[in-house]
Order: structure tokens, then sequence, then C-alpha cells
């Protein structure tokens, strides 16, 4: 189930992200970040990469700042926008995924920070939800 949207906030971008579970969550989140980052048809298609991450955290939330802050950086280093990701070990701090993208020709957003601005992930009757504030 991939469920996120863009919502509106003042001077920055947010998005609004579900999932059945954490790990639902945080693919979703990633592929979020993947649409402000890049449009789908501007993903080269000949050159494919699938790059390791693991990300360790004291906390879901911190977990997910720090799962966004990876992709943000090798966004902002090599252009590289993640399109799948496959989630390999997954606990409520811990995160070890294969991410598969490509490096884009441009960023559509500079993202500068993946903030903690009001970042609560909260269970509701769909699965889990929340609101992640990117600082551009």
């Amino acid at each position: 189930m991939i469920d996120f949207e863009e919502v509106e906030h003042t001077a920055d971008i947010a998005l609004r992200i579900c999932g059945r579970d954490l790990s639902e969550l945080l693919v979703n989140a990633a592929l979020g970040l993947g649409m402000l980052l890049a449009d789908s048809a501007d993903m080269p298609t000949d050159v494919v990469q699938t790059r390791q991450v693991e990300v360790q955290a004291f906390d879901p939330e911190s977990l997910l700042v720090g799962w966004l802050s990876e992709l943000v950086y090798w966004a902002e280093k090599d252009r590289f926008v993640c399109h799948k990701v496959e989630v390999q070990e997954i606990s409520s701090t811990h995160i070890k995924a294969a991410c598969t993208g490509s490096c884009v020709p441009e960023l559509r957003h500079h993202i500068k920070a993946v903030t903690y601005h009001n970042l609560q992930i909260v269970q509701t009757d769909r699965g889990l939800q929340t609101t992640v504030v990117f600082d551009v």
C-alpha cells in the first residue's frame, strides 16, 4: 500500500505518511521523499543502482528522521533518488534496507534537513500515520 501525500506547510514542505506498520511507513516515507525530489518521468531507467542503508536510533521518530536524512544526503550528494525499497531488517529502533533508484539530472527540491517539527508517529484505525516536515 503506497500511502503518502504532500501537505501545505508555510515555507517548508511536509508529507503526511501512512503505513500498516513501521516497515510500510518507512517505505512510504522514502517513496514520498522520492516524489518530492524528482518527477518519475525524470528517473533514468537505464542506470539503476541499489544501495544498502542501515540506520539505528533510540525511538521510531528518530529512526524515521535518520532514515530520511540518509536518503536526503544521497540526493544532495549524488542526485540519487530512491523509487523502490526492500526492507531486510526492521525494529522500532533499527532498519536495514536495499534502496533502488537512479541519479537524476536535476532535483525538484533541495532539502536542507528532515525536521522533528511536531513529529509524532500515531496509531490510527488504518495503521500508523505521521507528518514529516522538510526544511527547504
